[in-house]
């Protein structure tokens, strides 16, 4: 069984939720990255998001854009990433990629699944790959067991949303808001409108990420998702002060763990 579905069967079983972070892969440096993935494993997460940092930002808002700038400016490759990835497959939490398509095409589908699958990815979130256009990766990864994770925005119309709950696997990354990435103040409440629809016409878990960086977010999804994504909050950290903030990074990590699962009284 793909290491995602094992991730996700486990924490239904146990009646708790996905904490799952981003990371972006190199910035400040792959050491850094891999710490903080080791930090954030033993902190309870999982999934974790690993960024292919990319020259050409999609959704990503400026925290996130200048992560990917300045791990690109130091010469990062796709392949040190690959390599950095394999240093972690002893944590037994399962890793997704969060890639650009190019990326994809530029190595070859079948090549990148290969070497992503064998470096410890169990799934990739491709965010500019079209569901029109993804028929022939999705039968790619199929064959490898290896998940194709879409994303449903609130612009999404209910019928395209509904097609592309039954074409992405491992889980559904619901977007909370229109527009970028990036810390918010607060999370539309139409977020909750949105999940309960999806959760209509999908078994997969519901993900949520765009915003969410404080516990009220969590608390205010918890009922609704099987995950909460979080990328901007800790990739500004890590950005500011490498090393030196992996501990603040495990520390919100336990934050929002607490106020997505918390104890029963």
């Amino acid at each position: 069984m793909n290491a995602l579905d094992a991730w996700f069967r486990r924490l239904r079983s146990q009646k708790r939720k996905a904490f799952i972070p981003f990371v972006t892969a190199g910035d400040p440096d792959l050491d850094t990255t891999a710490a903080a993935v080791r930090e954030l494993a033993a902190c309870g997460a999982g999934p974790i998001e690993i960024g292919f940092p990319y020259s050409d930002p999609i959704a990503d808002g400026p925290v996130i854009q200048a992560s990917y700038t300045r791990a690109l400016n130091r010469g990062l490759r796709t392949e040190q990433i690959f390599a950095t990835a394999q240093t972690l497959t002893n944590l037994d939490v399962p890793l997704v990629g969060m890639v650009s398509y190019s990326l994809v095409h530029r190595r070859g589908p079948e090549s990148f699944l290969e070497q992503a699958a064998a470096a410890g990815f169990s799934g990739a979130i491709v965010p500019d790959l079209p569901m029109e256009e993804a028929e022939n990766l999705a039968g790619i990864a199929a064959a490898r067991d290896f998940k194709l994770i879409h994303l449903v925005t609130p612009t999404t119309p209910p019928e395209r949303a509904a097609r592309i709950a039954r074409l992405s696997t491992g889980f559904l990354y619901c977007v909370s808001v229109t527009g970028i990435t990036g810390e918010r103040d607060r999370l539309p409440d139409e977020i909750l409108h949105q999940l309960r629809r999806l959760r209509q016409e999908t078994d997969l878990p519901l993900c949520v990420g765009f915003g969410v960086s404080r516990p009220e977010h969590v608390r205010m999804l918890r009922d609704e998702v099987d995950g909460v994504i979080v990328g901007s909050a800790i990739v500004r950290r890590l950005g500011e002060h490498g090393q030196k903030s992996v501990e603040d990074v495990g520390a919100l990590a336990r934050s929002l763990v607490a106020a997505l699962n918390p104890a029963p009284h």
